[in-house]
């Protein structure tokens, strides 16, 4: 997925917000054809059911608002989003466990270990399967 810095920077500092507890959101991105990389448009944040710093859950009525305004803008939800606040920022096997619902859309983990030098990294997981995907940072 191609995203701007900006919105980067909103997934990012979510994250430093909802510290010391893990943050959850929505990436909506414009559908493209094969062998193009999705645009990022919005970044929706969503609230961990958990407020947890070791779990997420995204709340469901966020993610039927977030389906919705995609929609009607013409995107699709194309990554989920969260944080780990004390770990690398890799897929957990729960959510290797989650990403089974969500097929075909990216994975992005805040990682906060080190506040002072937080790393984004994105993946595609599919049928346990976890393969780092390079996020493709454009200009606004």
């Amino acid at each position: 997925m191609d995203i701007s810095s900006d919105l980067l920077e909103q997934i990012l500092a979510h994250a430093r917000e909802e510290s010391p507890n893990e943050c959850c959101g929505v990436v909506g991105v414009v559908p493209t054809s094969e062998g193009r990389p999705a645009q990022a448009m919005r970044v929706r944040s969503t609230r961990n059911v958990h407020a947890s710093p070791k779990r997420f859950e995204i709340d469901g009525r966020d993610v039927l608002r977030a389906i919705n305004e995609f929609e009607d803008a013409g995107w699709e939800i194309g990554a989920i989003y969260h944080s780990h606040t004390h770990t690398e920022p890799y897929p957990s096997q729960t959510d290797i466990n989650f990403a089974a619902s969500w097929p075909g859309v990216e994975w992005i983990i805040v990682g906060l270990a080190d506040p002072t030098a937080p790393t984004i990294r994105s993946y595609l997981i599919d049928g346990g399967t976890v393969r780092e995907v390079e996020i493709g940072q454009i200009a606004v």
